[in-house]
């Protein structure tokens, strides 16, 4: 379930045309979750350009926040992300974002709306594309909910996701079910 990261580019299409519409909206008051893996894949590809992370830990770790809540990886002169080839799994899911069915032992997986991302009215009205971007969401999120300790996917699982439209769901392995109980 590991991503690829020696290929920057694999990870996700490139939308920073689109997103930079929006003047980063979803790099605000975000706070995507951090696994110890991916703190370290940060961590080293930041130190390489001479800059250091800042990361908060509480029920979970992610990156710091301005005052202003923008993410501390935002580039504000850019409105570009500093480790857009490396951030954060669910950057790279989005406007995709997911849920737990404990119940029924699935993974849920959310669209965003266009009130709140503009590349998600792109995707709902792109079939292939939606499909397409789907499969790598799919990807990146499964591999954070396994990476997650159960504790932190707990408290990730608390947060409510507004104006979101259920897209699809999946069976989630056993392996992260345990962690959940």
């Amino acid at each position: 379930m590991r991503s690829q990261m020696d290929e920057p580019f694999s990870r996700q299409m490139n939308f920073i045309s689109v997103c930079s519409k929006c003047q980063a909206k979803c790099c605000r008051n975000a706070r995507p979750p951090l696994t110890h893996r991916r703190i370290r894949i940060i961590e080293d590809y930041l130190q390489s350009k001479g800059m250091l992370p800042r990361i908060c830990e509480g029920e979970y770790s992610f990156p710091d926040e301005r005052t202003d809540g923008s993410c501390s990886l935002l580039d504000v002169n850019t409105g570009r992300c500093v480790v857009h080839e490396v951030k954060p799994e669910t950057c790279v899911a989005g406007p995709i974002t997911f849920d737990v069915n404990r119940r029924r032992g699935t993974i849920e997986w959310y669209l965003k709306t266009e009130a709140i991302c503009p590349l998600a009215g792109i995707l709902s009205r792109n079939r292939p594309l939606l499909l397409e971007h789907l499969l790598s969401a799919r990807r990146e999120l499964l591999c954070l909910v396994d990476e997650l300790e159960g504790s932190e996917l707990k408290a990730i699982l608390r947060i409510e996701e507004e104006d979101t439209v259920k897209i699809g769901e999946e069976r989630l392995p056993d392996s992260v079910l345990k962690k959940l109980r």
